[in-house]
């Protein structure tokens, strides 16, 4: 699989964690990672294994270690923030740390083809 296609599958599983659906009568949009948060006790825990493979997958396409210290940086404010009862589940709607992630590594690439050509 290309490089594009890789991200474009992360871009789809983040889209799927932080914003794939829309709360009615509003632009609320959440997602899987919201919904699995609100389990007490593991829901927090849980959210990070998928945080954790978009990191996983970002490492063996060769992001570099200043973007991959970046994502891991979302990811643990993401879940820091995520166990704190009702405060961490409006946080995570917000903040959509697999988004933001993927979109740091989609810009890494870009700009590391700009500075190839």
């Amino acid at each position: 699989m290309n490089r594009e296609q890789e991200l474009r599958d992360l871009e789809s599983l983040a889209g799927w964690l932080d914003s794939r659906f829309r709360m009615p009568g509003t632009n609320i949009r959440f997602g899987l990672d919201s919904i699995i948060g609100l389990v007490p006790g593991i829901g927090d825990g849980l959210s990070v294994i998928p945080s954790g493979y978009i990191l996983v997958r970002a490492h063996r396409l060769g992001a570099s270690k200043t973007v991959l210290a970046r994502m891991g940086l979302n990811a643990l404010i993401d879940f820091v923030i995520g166990v704190v009862p009702v405060v961490g589940d409006l946080f995570d709607v917000g903040f959509r740390a697999n988004r933001r992630n993927v979109a740091l590594l989609r810009a890494h690439f870009e700009r590391e083809s700009k500075t190839a050509t």
